[in-house]
């Protein structure tokens, strides 16, 4: 029973941290782009196996965004004050970001020349 409980409890956090994310400019702006690709995507002849492999190359910014924004939480509540390693955590974050980003235009690029 403490097993069923600890699932229902992990899948609300899961829930509120959505809800956090969906309040995050940059992850809705992501969004927003994978719809309009997406629609896109719907009239192009593509294989199975690479629709899949660039929605998974997407679904790899949402994950680097969350990651970033609960390292930005997590720098915040420690402190707002200016710090060298609070600075190097967060560009580290980003950095993540903008190499998914990276690979989902290559993969993206080379779906459109293979």
């Amino acid at each position: 029973m403490k097993s069923i409980i600890k699932i229902k409890d992990a899948f609300f956090y899961s829930v509120n941290g959505m809800k956090y994310l969906l309040k995050e400019r940059a992850f809705c702006q992501e969004l927003i782009v994978m719809t309009i690709l997406a629609v896109i995507e719907i009239f192009r002849d593509t294989s199975f196996s690479m629709r899949l492999y660039m929605f998974s190359s997407f679904v790899l910014i949402l994950f680097a965004e969350a990651v970033n924004s609960a390292i930005e939480a997590t720098i915040d509540r420690i402190s707002l004050e200016r710090h060298e390693l609070s600075k190097k955590a967060k560009d580290i974050a980003s950095a993540a970001v903008f190499i998914t980003m990276v690979h989902f235009a290559i993969v993206w690029i080379l779906s459109f020349i293979l």
